[in-house]
């Protein structure tokens, strides 16, 4: 009897570095990486997160050198984060001239504003002495139409510090349509929208909460996803699509790429997608013990979020693959 043999040789086309690369499906961009930056108020130096090795809280001026070397590398734009020294319960710092976020976004657009798209966080929760991501009733509950009033002003003090795309990170409900309302009424069309459409109630958001120093009572399942929930986020994208976003995010990345398909599958205008800190620190820490190879495990975890669609991504690591990517 004769055997049989495969006629289909997939293994044809991955024979050599040479053919992988001519193979490839998915091929990102320095241009496709946006880096998050956290800067702290009254900070003369960088001070370490100790759960995101390698990221810092930056001073003013040691921002502006991140800011150039993001320009050098040529990526996609940077997302700020404010990190005030007094907090209040109505997030009062966030709407303030002279409130760190709105500072570093003037010295950012000042440095690099002609090369990089300067991108804020639109959320109050850096800001509450609660740390919630919108104000308090008197029963203490999130009050999502009140919180909508501080986004609107928030919208238009970032915008003034020249902010070119105003990430709402809030997840109230309407956030999107008040905040464009609010823009184009004071003649700031021009200003786009991210909206953070789709952001669950994670637990791979814990080490961000020490890069912004967050004060959070309690919990945000109220107001972000139940991560049991894909068609819902589906509906979120759609609601932000229709009151005027001009991209939508999906976050988290990695456990959500069903979510962050069935997005690019549907939406008419771009869609991000955020690697979040847990996400970082857990490769990170897995390799410094040694257990995967770090530089892959980067790389692969990245490509998989563009794989699932992403036109965009979110990362801590976009200076280093960037540069990687440039060689």
């Amino acid at each position: 009897m004769t055997a049989e043999f495969p006629t289909a040789r997939l293994r044809r086309l991955r024979q050599s570095p040479a053919w992988r690369r001519l193979a490839r499906e998915t091929r990102p961009q320095a241009a496709q990486l946006v880096l998050p930056l956290f800067v702290r108020e009254d900070s003369a130096e960088p001070v370490p997160i100790s759960s995101m090795p390698g990221v810092v809280q930056h001073s003013l001026d040691s921002l502006k050198a991140e800011l150039n070397r993001a320009a050098a590398a040529g990526i996609g734009g940077v997302m700020l984060f404010g990190v005030p020294t007094r907090k209040d319960a109505q997030g009062s710092g966030a709407t303030d001239p002279d409130g760190i976020l709105n500072v570093a976004t003037r010295v950012a657009v000042a440095e690099v504003g002609d090369a990089l798209v300067v991108q804020t966080d639109l959320c109050l929760d850096e800001f509450t002495d609660h740390g919630h991501c919108g104000v308090l009733d008197a029963q203490g509950r999130v009050d999502n139409d009140a919180s909508l009033e501080r986004y609107r002003d928030m919208a238009l003090a970032q915008a003034e510090a020249g902010s070119a795309l105003l990430g709402l990170s809030g997840m109230m409900d309407g956030q999107t349509a008040v905040v464009r309302a609010a823009l184009d009424g004071a003649g700031r069309s021009d200003v786009a929208i991210l909206g953070y459409a789709a952001k669950y109630a994670s637990a791979f958001y814990g080490p961000f909460r020490e890069a912004v120093q967050s004060s959070l009572e309690g919990d945000r399942r109220t107001y972000q996803l139940d991560p049991a929930n894909r068609r819902e986020g589906a509906r979120e994208v759609a609601f932000d699509v229709a009151e005027g976003a001009d991209v939508v995010m999906v976050k988290p990345a990695m456990s959500y790429l069903d979510v962050l398909a069935d997005a690019a599958a549907s939406s008419p205008v771009p869609v991000w997608a955020y690697q979040v800190s847990g996400e970082y620190a857990m490769i990170e820490a897995a390799a410094a013990h040694g257990w995967i190879d770090r530089d892959r495990a980067v790389e692969e975890s990245v490509v998989s979020i563009f794989r699932a669609g992403a036109d965009a991504v979110l990362t801590y690591w976009a200076l280093e693959l960037a540069e990687r990517w440039n060689r």
